[in-house]
């Protein structure tokens, strides 16, 4: 919901990092890679309890997850830079909920379910409007940085984040907040779906 807002904000946050990493010939898909170490980091110290630590780590991430296309627009970008940024983030978000499920299965694996149930209605729906999208040639204009095709939602990365973010603070109120999240998630993957069966209605003559 505003993740189209706070690029710009980002974009000039990160550039001059990004400079000294593409002066060094620092490649983005390498900076993609040790984002998703972090991410995996992460993982596991959610599985042991260590909630300051993951938090840490998550952050870490999306700093790469910045910092990778950043040096891309100074590098160039590429098809597998756009491709493995987007296939490594699906998997960073699901790694997440099951950390808390791990460390508090009794608990939290049903909620931590949910979650990345909802995950998936929102990746799926996200990838699948990108993709015919694609095909037909759009350009997202919220995003005109961004490798492949960007549909909006109310919960995009930025919620995210910030949800993740909340839970690692507060993990004993881990399902509530998965729950309530999933639920918005859902909602998000519904009106994706709408304005996918809006958008390509053509198709059906």
């Amino acid at each position: 919901m505003i993740d189209a807002k706070i690029l710009p904000l980002q974009k000039a946050a990160l550039q001059p990092i990004a400079v000294f990493l593409a002066d060094r010939r620092l490649r983005a898909d390498q900076i993609s890679l040790l984002g998703f170490l972090a991410g995996i980091g992460a993982f596991v110290a959610l599985c042991f309890g260590a909630w300051l630590v993951a938090l840490l780590l998550i952050l870490m991430n999306r700093v790469f997850d910045g910092l990778d296309g950043a040096v891309a627009r100074i590098l160039g970008p590429t098809e597998r830079g756009a491709y493995l940024d987007i296939a490594l983030d699906m998997v960073f978000y699901a790694l997440i909920p099951l950390g808390f499920a791990v460390a508090m299965p009794e608990v939290n694996a049903l909620p931590a379910a949910v979650l990345i149930v909802s995950f998936v209605g929102t990746g799926s729906s996200f990838l699948a409007f990108s993709a015919v999208a694609a095909k037909r040639g759009r350009a997202a204009p919220d995003f005109p940085t961004k490798g492949i095709y960007y549909v909006g939602g109310l919960a995009e990365g930025a919620e995210t984040i910030a949800v993740f973010v909340v839970m690692c603070l507060y993990p004993g109120s881990f399902a509530l907040i998965a729950y309530g999240f999933a639920a918005l998630c859902g909602l998000t993957t519904v009106i994706r779906w709408r304005q996918g069966w809006v958008a390509f209605s053509g198709d059906d003559g």
